[in-house]
C-alpha cells in the first residue's frame, strides 16, 4: 500500500511526515534515509 508524505529540506535536515497516517513522522540527514524512516513509522503504526 502507498501513503502520501510531505517531505522538505530544512537546513542540513530533511524532515517529512505522512499525511494518510497522522502520528507518522521523522527527521534525517538524507533524503533516502528520511524515507526509511517513515516507511518504519508506518509499519510501526500499522502493527500496533
Amino acid at each position: 500500500m502507498k501513503y502520501r508524505a510531505i517531505i522538505k529540506k530544512s537546513d542540513d535536515w530533511w524532515i517529512g511526515w505522512l499525511i494518510d497516517l497522522p502520528g507518522v513522522n521523522a527527521q534525517e540527514k538524507t533524503r533516502q534515509k528520511l524515507i526509511e524512516s517513515l516507511k518504519s513509522g508506518a509499519i510501526e503504526m500499522l502493527l500496533t
